[in-house]
């Protein structure tokens, strides 16, 4: 997806020959097609009552008032009046509506636009009016589930809608039932058409709206920080769309019940995920469990889930249920190193591509390298994403055969998944990255962290960096003055952590679990991979550095050693006292005057009575002293 939204091309002109009496002197004329403003002047909207409240403002009913010299024309109308915002900002997001107007009316499955308008310095957008959304259908049904003829009916319908806003280079980012208005032939269309994502960048002064990436029920974790988890893409709105299935499914919201902070902890920081209802259709239960993977690149697309969503109508009986349960599919796993099977469908291989042995997910190498690096030559199927294709290997005479999902398309040089760096370095955001998709033409999509969404560019534009991997130590560079996130200190400058996490923008989460922490102190940190070293025995030059990492090391056993000691320490402590006590009772019962040889009490003789008493707390022994 783009990181600025699409300018659509504009209407085509064309030229004619005017004809105007004489035949050989004809003139040329260029005509060009009448554009369709989407601007409404504010007396042509006549607001009547609120009809609700939404992250963005509030939606009231209105009439839309048309007029010109042969006809008037009045047509009932939603509008969404959003909170104020700065003047010269409320403009550019005009401007932004206006490039995107009649791409949006051209899509059935979005609600028909009419407009936008500036009423009393609040952008006023215009769309018809329905007299229905899903979730007021599902708070009319008892139970509130839905029929899942009906959910998968919607659900088609809604995926189609999302599909064609994200060929257009828009996110939707606020799907939910409310959302999801229903016409006069009971279908499913979004009411939201990505407002969210069109406020990217703006600065909003009402409090209400800082959430205004999504509803915080139905946000990805990458929603919550998306310029540090991010960045957000088109499987963002996979999640928003699994949770609204959810609901569906069950007559619940996800996350019922819990705080924004909650909701937060449960889906950002322990990566919970909305509990799925047993017992639907395999296709269906395994593309909704895709929706929500932690890592974006593993869930699937709107491609994917209409597929999915297609393929299991035809089990569902008339009174809501399904069939073909006795034989169910397994749910679809990782297929290879880590990646899902719907990340390894995203990218067809063709014949002339040049291909290489895929990484596991986040590693700095591969597993193996059986094809360093070789050309498809042969496909034994373009749908089947476990097929196999034949490449040539320079050096080899017959091509191997080699299955897809091991596979990985190398386009100038460069492969998904691959770290690179800015050639021109940005202030705004960090030059290293991940790639997230390189087109055979040499356009790419990268994660940067700092920024929201993907940058977009070319090959050109890049090179190569340094990998970091999860299991790596890093400390941030000696030049690093003021760091993008906070990172902690030792003696002697900044401390050294361990990688256990790689976002998909290049983020690293870094633990420090040998660290003393108090209260609720969180004992990991962020980084920019910019601004960070790799540690090992081979980056430290004298012994002292290679004790301090070798100290640094053992942060995440010590611990464990200490408690280890602890507990053998006192196992010793006891195992010898119960011997010595055992003996010394023992020489007791033997000095009751049977021996004369100067031995009386046995093994006892070497301890004090005294000692004895204070360490196996035994009485005082009566003894007889000759």
């Amino acid at each position: 997806m783009a990181e600025k939204i699409k300018v659509p091309e504009p209407a085509t002109s064309f030229e004619y020959e005017l004809f105007e009496g004489d035949p050989d002197h004809l003139r040329t004329v260029v005509a060009t097609p009448t554009q369709i403003s989407p601007c409404i002047e504010a007396a042509e909207l006549k607001l009547k009552h609120r009809i609700g409240r939404g992250i963005f403002g509030d939606v009231w009913l209105a009439t839309h008032h048309q007029s010109a010299d042969d006809f008037d024309e009045y047509h009932e109308v939603a509008v969404k009046i959003l909170h104020p915002l700065k003047e010269d900002l409320t403009q550019t997001f005009v401007y932004k509506f206006e490039k995107l107007f009649l791409k949006c009316r051209e899509i059935l499955g979005v609600g028909w636009l009419h407009g936008v308008s500036v009423m009393n310095g609040q952008i006023c957008i215009a769309m018809k009016f329905y007299e229905g959304s899903v979730a007021d259908r599902i708070a009319l049904l008892k139970g509130g589930k839905l029929p899942l003829p009906d959910i998968l009916r919607y659900g088609i319908d809604l995926a189609y809608g999302i599909q064609e806003l994200h060929s257009i280079g828009l996110l939707v980012l606020n799907l939910k039932p409310s959302n999801f208005l229903l016409n006069e032939h009971d279908q499913a269309v979004l009411g939201d058409f990505g407002i969210s994502y069109l406020l990217l960048g703006i600065p909003l002064l009402n409090s209400e709206m800082t959430l205004r990436l999504g509803t915080p029920n139905y946000m990805a974790p990458e929603q919550w920080e998306p310029d540090v988890r991010g960045p957000m893409s088109f499987e963002t709105d996979s999640w928003g769309f699994g949770c609204s299935m959810v609901e569906m499914l069950t007559g619940v919201q996800p996350w019922f019940g819990k705080s924004i902070e909650e909701i937060y902890q449960s889906v950002v920081i322990k990566k919970e995920k909305p509990q799925i209802p047993s017992g639907l259709p395999p296709a269906v239960e395994n593309v909704i469990k895709g929706c929500f993977e932690y890592d974006l690149r593993n869930r699937p697309l709107m491609e994917d889930i209409i597929s999915a969503f297609q393929s299991s109508q035809h089990a569902v009986n008339s009174d809501g249920g399904w069939v073909g349960l006795e034989n169910r599919a397994p749910a679809e796993k990782s297929s290879f190193g880590g990646y899902s099977a719907w990340y390894l469908s995203k990218d067809h291989l063709q014949v002339g591509d040049t291909v290489r042995s895929r990484k596991p997910l986040n590693a700095c190498k591969p597993q193996n390298m059986d094809v360093p690096k070789g050309t498809v030559v042969g496909l034994d199927s373009d749908t089947d994403r476990n097929g196999f294709v034949l490449v040539k290997i320079a050096g080899m005479h017959n091509p191997l055969r080699v299955q897809k999902s091991t596979l990985e398309r190398v386009t100038s040089g460069f492969a998904v998944g691959d770290w690179v760096r800015l050639k021109e370095k940005h202030s705004k955001h960090s030059p290293v990255g991940i790639l997230h998709s390189v087109q055979r033409d040499g356009d790419v999509a990268v994660g940067f962290v700092g920024l929201e969404t993907l940058w977009m560019g070319s090959c050109s534009e890049l090179q190569m960096a340094k990998a970091f991997c999860v299991g790596q130590f890093v400390r941030l560079k000696a030049d690093v003055v003021t760091p993008r996130f906070e990172w902690p200190r030792k003696r002697g400058g900044w401390a050294t952590g361990r990688i256990s996490q790689v976002f998909p923008n290049g983020c690293l989460d870094v633990g420090f679990p040998g660290r003393l922490v108090f209260g609720d102190e969180s004992n990991s940190f962020l980084a920019d991979p910019a601004e960070v070293e790799l540690v090992s025995f081979d980056t430290c030059p004298g012994v002292v550095e290679k004790y301090q990492h070798i100290e640094d090391f053992h942060w995440a056993v010590r611990p464990l050693a200490i408690a280890l000691g602890l507990f053998t320490s006192m196992k010793l402590t006891i195992s010898v006292g119960r011997t010595v006590s055992t003996k010394l009772r023992k020489g007791r019962r033997s000095g009751d005057g049977h021996h004369q040889d100067g031995q009386a009490g046995g093994n006892a003789a070497w301890l004090p009575s005294p000692v004895a008493n204070i360490l196996f707390k035994e009485g005082v022994p009566t003894t007889t002293v000759r």
